[in-house]
C-alpha cells in the first residue's frame, strides 16, 4: 500500500515511520523523500515489502515546494535551526535582481548538500561529522530543477513555488539563492506541496492509518 501521510513540523521522517510501522503493525515501511524537522507536507509511505520497492519507480521522483527564504543572514544549518550570521548589505536586491537570481536556478544545475544533512562522507553522515566539530562539505552533485516561480518579495523575505527532481536539498537553494544575491540567506519554512501524483490535500494523518487500513 502507498498513501501520502501529513508531516508536522517538529518530528522527523523517520519518527513518522516508526509510528506507521507501529499502528500497522507492518515490519517493512519506507519513504519516497525526506522532509526535515522544521518543513512540513505530504510524506508518500510505502508499507509492505512490494510498495517499498515501487517507491524507488520513479513516479514519486517530481516534487514541488512552497519556500519562504529570508535574505541578510547565514545559519550554519542553512534553516531556521542553525546558528545565525548577519549579512551587511548596502540596500536590499531589487525585484528584477531577484528575478535574475531565481532563473538560474533552474534546468540541471551542481548543488552542494548542506553541512549538516545525511549524506555520508567516509561512510559516516555529515551531520555527524559537524556535530562532532569537524564539519566536512558535501561534495556538489547534479540536480534538477524544473521550475522557480517568485510569489513574493519584500525584504528580508522572499516566498518561492519549485518544482524539483529527486535529491534537490531546499536548505541549500535557499542558501544558495542567498550567495547569488549577496545577502546570504537560509530556509526559514519550507510546506511540501506535492509528491509524484500526490499533493498535500490527499495526504491523511497517520492517526487515522488504522481506520483506513481496516
Amino acid at each position: 500500500m502507498i498513501i501520502a501521510v501529513y508531516k508536522k513540523k517538529g518530528p522527523t521522517s523517520r519518527d513518522l515511520l516508526n509510528e506507521i510501522k507501529r499502528v500497522t503493525k507492518e515490519k517493512k515501511v519506507g519513504h519516497a523523500g525526506t522532509l526535515d524537522p522544521l518543513a512540513e507536507g505530504g510524506l508518500v509511505v510505502g508499507i509492505g515489502r512490494e510498495s517499498t520497492k515501487e517507491l524507488f519507480s520513479g513516479k514519486f521522483q517530481e516534487k514541488e515546494y512552497l519556500a519562504v527564504i529570508k535574505l541578510g543572514e547565514k545559519s550554519s544549518t542553512d534553516d531556521m535551526e542553525g546558528d545565525k550570521e548577519k549579512v551587511f548589505i548596502e540596500k536590499p536586491p531589487f525585484l528584477y535582481e531577484v528575478e535574475k537570481v531565481l532563473a538560474s536556478f533552474k534546468g540541471t544545475i551542481m548543488q552542494a548538500p548542506p553541512v549538516f544533512s545525511a549524506v555520508k562522507i567516509k561512510g559516516k553522515e555529515a551531520y555527524k561529522w559537524a556535530r562532532e566539530g569537524t564539519p566536512r562539505n558535501p561534495k556538489k552533485r547534479k540536480v534538477f530543477i524544473k521550475s522557480t516561480r517568485l510569489l513574493k518579495y519584500k525584504y528580508p523575505y522572499l516566498k518561492i513555488k519549485i518544482t524539483t527532481g529527486k535529491g534537490v536539498y531546499i536548505r541549500s537553494l535557499a542558501r544558495d539563492i542567498g550567495r547569488a544575491l549577496g545577502t546570504g540567506g537560509y530556509l526559514h519554512s519550507l510546506l511540501r506541496l506535492r509528491v509524484g501524483k500526490f499533493t498535500v490535500s490527499d495526504c491523511v494523518p497517520v492517526e487515522s492509518l488504522p481506520d483506513r487500513l481496516n
